[in-house]
């Protein structure tokens, strides 16, 4: 995150408060991917530089065998070539550019080569923790034969939902990750039938009755963790390890856990944006569908034992803003609390990266865990942040229901899908496609995507109708239009990327 306004030149600052006690290890998550361009050099260097213990990143083969930093199997998301990786050799994506997507100042970064990530250094000189994600089938003996040449060798994991690859890297001695959306009772069978290392769940995937079951003995690590409530409980529950798009942030929630560890919840509790596009008014058009006028309330809290001074700060990651009631400054006892009034109008035509609070919080005298005194009084400093996000919601009712999309365009058609539940199981259906041609509906339930045409059926998550805040939704119309390749979203969350933004909430009829 690039500091701006009241916080300028504390980029930092997670790093300043005092480091005492275990892991977990702090991994970026494809590199540090909010600061540059996804599975490039320059983002791993980034994760790196900013304090991180090393870089997590997704291996690919391209024609020949060669293994590259690649998340998808096609380059149409991240570089400006198309077509499938495994049909170019090497020499075909030398010229490829996979930064300029990003932004101006990455334009020609390369696909890198997974010697390359090897080879890179923490900024102590050091070789970084890898967790490296097996993609696709057949990528171990390439890998075999690139660490086999090193010397020393960093410390490592190799990640992969692929039970086959890790069965056939550990006949190799390499430390392997079975990766899991969440802990269930197939992964449970899956960790007594193999000896992994380590288990590797996504965000909340932990929350479980199943995660108490997990054999003793075997790593515990948690994969793109942001939300702040869930980088707090994945440093309080003692995980191994975790990686995640918010170097900063993490960074800062480790911190936090060691300097306040009976702390549960995040200090700073930043309101939900509710975003309802069909009942903006005409003369908000030109500001974008993906906006909004909204009175909240920020509440601050102090789990530290010993007074602090806050400053609080807002940043907009993307789209344009009115703010009224920040910065502020102020001072909090010890378990004391604060309420502020946040008045804030703007957004932008597309989801994308939501706006943050943040707050430094300043102190004196250096503290032990615990909250005990040492007799230094260099004094300390945490910078904590939490997303305003922005969120669209849906209801799954057994009666069909129209959902329009966003008008992300001047002048775009009106677009709509219908959304009906039946039984454990959502279908969407294609009503308008908006001038698409060959329009196709791409739907994400839960950790779950889907994608057909003219409808899909996505199966509700377990325990759909027990759970208030429903499950992360998102539905688009994906086609043609004119020859160009067009979206049309109901929300964030689509396509994959932190550029496209948070998704909306799908909720179980009763809360309608």
């Amino acid at each position: 995150m690039t500091i701006a306004g009241p916080f300028a030149g504390h980029e930092d600052l997670a790093a300043t408060a005092p480091f005492v006690g275990p892991p977990p290890l702090l991994l970026g998550h494809r590199g540090s991917p909010r600061e540059a361009p996804e599975n490039t050099l320059a983002s791993l260097r980034r994760a790196l530089e900013v304090g991180l213990d090393g870089i997590e990143y997704d291996l690919r083969a391209c024609a020949g065998g060669d293994l590259v930093l690649m998340h998808d199997d096609t380059l149409e998301r991240t570089t400006d070539a198309e077509g499938r990786l495994a049909a170019r050799g090497m020499a075909a994506l030398v010229g490829v550019d996979a930064g300029g997507w990003f932004g101006r100042g990455f334009a020609g970064e390369p696909i890198p080569l997974l010697d390359e990530a090897l080879e890179l250094l923490d900024r102590r000189g050091d070789l970084p923790f890898h967790m490296i994600e097996l993609k696709e089938p057949g990528l171990v003996p390439a890998l075999v034969e690139r660490l086999e040449g090193l010397e020393p060798r960093p410390p490592l994991r190799v990640a992969s939902y692929l039970p086959e690859e890790l069965a056939l890297a550990q006949a190799h001695g390499l430390p392997t990750m079975l990766l899991v959306d969440r802990v269930d009772a197939e992964a449970i069978e899956q960790l007594a039938a193999r000896r992994y290392q380590a288990i590797g769940f996504g965000p909340g995937g932990w929350r479980t009755p199943h995660f108490q079951r997990l054999p003793r003995g075997i790593e515990r690590w948690a994969w793109s963790v942001d939300h702040p409530d869930d980088l707090l409980a994945a440093c309080v529950l003692g995980f191994h390890g975790l990686n995640s798009n918010e170097p900063h942030r993490a960074l800062a929630a480790r911190a936090l856990a060691r300097l306040a560890p009976d702390c549960r919840s995040w200090p700073v509790e930043a309101p939900v944006l509710r975003v309802v596009p069909e009942a903006a008014p005409e003369s908000d058009a030109v500001h974008g569908t993906w906006s909004g006028r909204w009175e909240e309330v920020l509440t601050l809290h102090n789990p530290l034992p010993v007074e602090v001074e806050v400053r609080v700060g807002f940043f907009a990651r993307g789209g344009a803003f009115e703010v009224e009631g920040l910065p502020a400054a102020f001072r909090l006892q010890p378990g004391a609390s604060r309420s502020l009034p946040l008045s804030l109008k703007g957004g932008s035509r597309s989801p994308g990266p939501d706006p943050l609070v943040g707050a430094l919080y300043s102190w004196q005298g250096n503290l032990w865990p615990g909250g005990g005194r040492m007799e230094l009084s260099a004094g300390g400093r945490l910078l904590l942040d939490a997303p305003l996000e922005r969120r669209r919601v849906a209801w799954a009712e057994p009666l069909s229901t129209r959902l329009e999309m966003l008008r992300e365009e001047p002048g775009a058609p009106r677009a709509t899908v219908t959304l009906r539940r039946s039984g454990r199981r959502v279908v969407l259906r294609v009503e308008d496609a908006g001038g698409l041609e060959d329009a196709v509906v791409v739907a994400r339930l839960g950790e779950t995507v889907v994608h057909g045409a003219p409808a899909v059926e996505v199966p509700l998550p377990e325990g759909f109708d027990s759970q208030p805040e429903g499950a992360p939704f998102s539905v688009a119309l994906f086609g043609r239009s004119g020859g160009r390749r067009i979206w049309r979203r109901w929300a964030g969350g689509l396509p994959d990327g932190l550029e496209h933004g948070a998704p909306g909430r799908l909720l179980p009829a009763t809360g309608a």
